[in-house]
């Protein structure tokens, strides 16, 4: 047991190494700065990646940060801290717009919703705390989503049952999907019209860890009918800035409050 101790510590750099990077590393890189030998780097590598830690980016030949290492840091922040300091922040903003809020974060390609905070007259709404819905189609999920790698979204929707549908609108591939975030990232904010629920529309913003990484994002949800609701597979073109306004300033506010930064800016997704 004791010969594992070693083995756990030089796995353990190697995370941090790659946590502390803006991009995948080659794995001579890993072994050079770490002084870990080549062979040695190569085993420890294929554990974590064989644990979902690591992901490896054959067409790059590098290294990244896998969505497991995302979850468990995303975990840390949800079990407590996260929850406690977003809870009055989100409901003075529910207070102030008088739509319902929400906290979710992504769980593998799903969103997955932590708080909600309803207004005084709340309205049905199929969110819920526990409730996971498909990433691609909320505005919740999306905001994060647009924050990740392309190879990262891509690993996440491998092929068609990645996009389930719940109305005849949003993304149904991931073409689609990249269209959707290159537009949402030059306009600031995510929006989802009628693609979770006819009838209703949401404005989200992402939450930042220290690294600069989407690890929440904050939402309102409200009643909202297309001029023709009868054609589902049409866009109704709103997006809600000033709505929007409110929701950014209190995503930065909750940034901010938990030691976050917001990224540097970065090429639309690919």
């Amino acid at each position: 047991m004791s010969g594992d101790i070693p083995a756990l510590r030089r796995g353990l750099r190697i995370l941090d190494l790659l946590a502390q990077r803006p991009g995948p590393v080659p794995a001579a890189a890993i072994a050079r700065e770490l002084g870990i030998p080549r062979s040695s780097t190569y085993q420890l590598l294929n554990e974590l990646q064989q644990a979902g830690y690591v992901a490896y980016l054959a067409a790059e030949r590098r290294y990244g940060l896998g969505v497991g290492a995302f979850e468990l840091g995303s975990a840390y922040l949800r079990h407590d801290p996260l929850e406690r300091v977003a809870a009055p922040l989100l409901r003075t903003l529910v207070d102030t717009v008088g739509w319902t809020g929400h906290l979710g974060i992504l769980h593998g390609n799903e969103s997955l919703y932590l708080i909600e905070q309803r207004p005084a007259r709340p309205q049905t709404l199929v969110t819920d705390v526990g409730v996971r819905l498909p990433a691609h189609l909320t505005a919740t999920g999306r905001a994060m989503l647009r924050h990740l790698a392309p190879a990262h979204v891509r690993a996440l929707f491998p092929g068609p049952a990645a996009f389930p549908m719940r109305t005849r609108r949003g993304p149904r591939d991931l073409r689609a999907l990249r269209r959707t975030l290159r537009a949402e990232a030059a306009r600031g904010w995510a929006v989802e019209d009628g693609y979770v629920t006819a009838g209703f529309a949401t404005v989200a913003e992402a939450v930042f860890d220290h690294g600069g990484r989407p690890i929440a994002a904050l939402s309102i949800t409200l009643r909202h009918y297309c001029p023709d609701e009868s054609d589902e597979s049409v866009e109704c073109g709103e997006t809600w800035p000033e709505l929007a306004a409110a929701v950014r300033a209190t995503a930065a506010a909750l940034t901010a409050s938990i030691g976050g930064r917001p990224p540097p800016p970065i090429g639309l997704v690919g």
